[in-house]
């Protein structure tokens, strides 16, 4: 698609799923399905709007608003907002259009789509922060709700913005409703939201290490090495500790943090890095006040030459807990690695399964919103894990079905997800006349 050029985030995830598609039998055997193709890959909707608000000094201040509103053949548009200077519409267009099919393997009615605005949260007051989130609102809740399209917090919206967003929403049209998740507990959030991406891709590994060694191997004793130290990159190390493995490194964009003891990080350890994320601090200052951790500098996302150096190191399992956290030459040596080496290869874990728990439990959140109820923390994490349970086989047994295995090798779960999330929502969608 030559008109994708000026689209470079955008192109890669096109790029990915085409390749995934073409390469194996699914158009050999269902060839009608190829005609779904450029369908799929244009937004049903593009909404772009000014977003004018007053800071602090009295100032006059324009940002621009963004909701691609990529697919709802299967339900609700879902996905989360963004406020970032980075933000613009390939970064949304290719975070919806994973979104698709990142919801359709949860198994969950929900449809794809994405927004935001290069507003920059960074350095403004909650006064500010709360003026620029009615500003958004004011557009935006024309063309959101409950049965319509459903935006959750992503990078820069938290639970303070999603509170702003929300108040807005219920100002403008006078009506308390699901049309936010990420909410509150005391006014409709869903227990372990916030620790639901961590912990969903800690479920995932865990299933790739079970089935890779017959079900004899777990997390317990393995070396584990985080890229990140955010919300999901804790609550990862947080599930791993829980599940008896070893947290070896976690890192920031100034560098990563690689625990010296065999031990690696504990508790504590974890308790102090995500004290130091709230207060907008590095790593760097963590490892100036310790003894216990020594530094490197990390890149991000992972190049080929890395990808490289990580199959050098001896890393069996690798699964992304952020959006498009490798190149496509990095996932290429994955694939490499593991086609040529089978089973003692390196196993890639694409982020839109692998990182799908976050969207399930705010699907979660939107059930229990529709029901008026809230479920208890076991109940939401029992049904966190089936759903990451059921992603896992769905995405395996969909790349034993379309590509040829040899004896040994281990399917590609990347190629496993990109068939079985374009089935399902394509297969909708023609249900419903979008495409013939």
């Amino acid at each position: 698609m030559s008109n994708l050029a000026p689209e470079p985030e955008f192109q890669q995830a096109y790029n990915e799923l085409v390749h995934s598609l073409e390469g194996s039998k699914l158009f050999l055997t269902s060839p009608d399905l190829k005609a779904a193709l450029p369908v799929v890959s244009v937004p049903e909707r593009v909404i772009q709007f000014r977003v004018t608000w007053e800071d602090d000094q009295g100032n006059f201040q324009v940002n621009r608003g963004y909701r691609v509103q990529f697919n709802s053949a299967l339900g609700p548009y879902k996905g989360g907002l963004r406020f970032h200077p980075s933000v613009n519409l390939s970064i949304l267009k290719f975070l919806g259009f994973e979104q698709i099919f990142k919801n359709a393997l949860t198994g969950l009615n929900m449809g794809g789509g994405k927004g935001g605005s290069d507003f920059d949260p960074k350095g403004k007051s909650d006064n500010e922060i709360r003026r620029f989130c009615y500003a958004f609102m004011r557009e935006l809740s024309k063309h959101i709700g409950q049965f319509t399209d459903v935006p959750a917090g992503d990078i820069g919206v938290g639970g303070r913005e999603v509170g702003y967003l929300f108040g807005a929403y219920k100002s403008y049209r006078n009506q308390f409703e699901g049309v936010l998740t990420g909410k509150g507990i005391t006014w409709g959030g869903s227990l372990i939201r916030p620790e639901a991406t961590g912990y969903g891709l800690v479920y995932y590994v865990a299933h790739m290490i079970s089935y890779s060694s017959g079900g004899k191997e777990t997390f317990a004793g393995k070396r584990v090495a985080i890229s990140g130290s955010g919300n999901v990159a804790q609550y990862a190390a947080l599930k791993v500790l829980e599940l008896g493995g070893r947290v070896i490194s976690l890192s920031d964009s100034k560098g990563a943090l690689v625990a010296i003891g065999e031990e690696g990080f504990n508790e504590t350890d974890i308790e102090l890095i995500a004290q130091l994320k709230l207060d907008r601090k590095y790593l760097t200052e963590l490892h100036a006040a310790e003894d216990s951790f020594h530094t490197f500098l990390a890149r991000d996302p992972v190049s080929e030459q890395e990808a490289r150096a990580l199959i050098g190191k001896g890393c069996k399992f690798l699964a992304e807990g952020s959006n498009m956290g490798s190149t496509q030459e990095a996932i290429n040596v994955y694939e490499d690695d593991r086609r040529c080496r089978k089973a003692d290869g390196l196993w890639y874990g694409p982020a839109k399964a692998a990182n799908c728990g976050g969207v399930a439990v705010s699907g979660l959140e939107m059930a229990q919103n529709s029901q008026r109820v809230s479920w208890t923390s076991e109940q939401v994490d029992r049904e966190l894990a089936g759903i990451m349970e059921r992603c896992f086989w769905n995405c395996l047994n969909t790349a034993k079905e379309y590509y040829d295995i040899a004896d040994g090798e281990l399917p590609s779960l990347v190629a496993g997800a990109n068939i079985a999330g374009y089935v399902k929502v394509v297969n909708a969608m023609k249900a419903q006349g979008d495409w013939w």
